[in-house]
């Protein structure tokens, strides 16, 4: 059997590859194993990511990320891990179809999946920038524009409420669900003249490049600048589960201090922690884990 590899990244998202780089630059022998299904590749233009005034795509930041790494040898290899076990020596095993890596230690960065809307192409309506998923990244792009918030229970009630501060013109769309709003959100909604609209909608529509219209069931017509999605998400953390890590209710990975989760040796960043999901936020767990995975493995 070959030695092992010091760390296996698993993801290849803004966590995992800035995770990469430090490792790398730490000398580390490592191996990143990316199911290329990073959410970061979805984003139009990300006004909110430090040093970019002029926005940056998902896609160019994944780019830049990727060559960064690549100068220090580091390439992604194009699978999804199927299997992770914790050996007896305290090391790990991972399996990717036919390709098995043994490693000291694994960094965790398989990231989360927005629960998408049943709208009609909500990948395509994403990556032009119509159906958002995140007001705390883009809230201040809608400042007093129409926005729709598409939701059925509280969780969207609080988002609807998040982006009051940035806009009046806000409508929650139930999609035909029954409301299932707890009467204190439900004041708090009426209150913030939030309108809710019960309605199934049967089809959406651009105009102008801009302008996004729902077609209700009784034939009236809805438009907005944008809408949100507030349907929540499921984490990516099987792998991490299976080896009994502790985790939050909604699957968020529960970590400490060095961004090492309950289980020795396996350490967690990005969107996979229960944590803002937020880049800014993904590449500084990165930062804190490869500094501990150093360090530990230095020790």
């Amino acid at each position: 059997m070959n030695a092992p590899y010091d760390c296996l990244v698993i993801g290849g998202g803004p966590a995992g590859l800035t995770a990469a780089i430090y490792l790398a630059r730490f000398r580390r022998r490592l191996a990143l194993i990316d199911a290329e299904e990073s959410r970061a590749r979805m984003i139009p233009l990300s006004h909110n990511f430090p040093a970019w005034p002029e926005g940056i795509s998902g896609v160019e930041l994944l780019s830049r990320l990727k060559q960064h790494a690549q100068r220090y040898g580091v390439t992604a290899i194009p699978m999804t891990v199927e299997h992770l076990a914790a050996n007896t020596d305290g090391h790990f095993t991972a399996r990717a179809r036919d390709l098995e890596i043994h490693a000291k230690t694994v960094l965790l960065a398989t990231g989360t999946v927005d629960i998408e809307p049943p709208l009609p192409n909500p990948q395509g309506a994403t990556r032009d920038g119509y159906l958002r998923y995140c007001p705390v990244c883009d809230a201040y792009e809608v400042i007093d524009r129409r926005v729709a918030v598409i939701g059925w229970n509280d969780r969207a009630v609080r988002e609807a409420l998040f982006l009051r501060t940035f806009t009046a013109a806000l409508t929650l769309l139930t999609l035909g669900h029954e409301p299932g709003f707890s009467d204190p959100n439900r004041e708090n909604a009426a209150r913030a003249g939030i309108a809710i609209v019960a309605e199934p909608i049967h089809r959406i529509g651009f105009e102008q490049a801009q302008v996004t219209s729902l077609y209700g069931a009784n034939g009236k017509i809805y438009r907005f600048d944008a809408i949100y999605a507030a349907l929540g998400c499921r984490n990516r953390c099987d792998l991490a589960v299976a080896l009994g890590a502790e985790h939050d209710a909604e699957g968020g990975l529960k970590v400490n201090a060095h961004m090492q989760t309950t289980v020795p040796g396996l350490y967690a960043a990005g969107d996979v922690v229960s944590a803002l999901n937020q880049i800014s936020v993904a590449t500084g767990q990165a930062a804190i884990a490869a500094t501990a995975i150093h360090n530990r493995l230095r020790d």
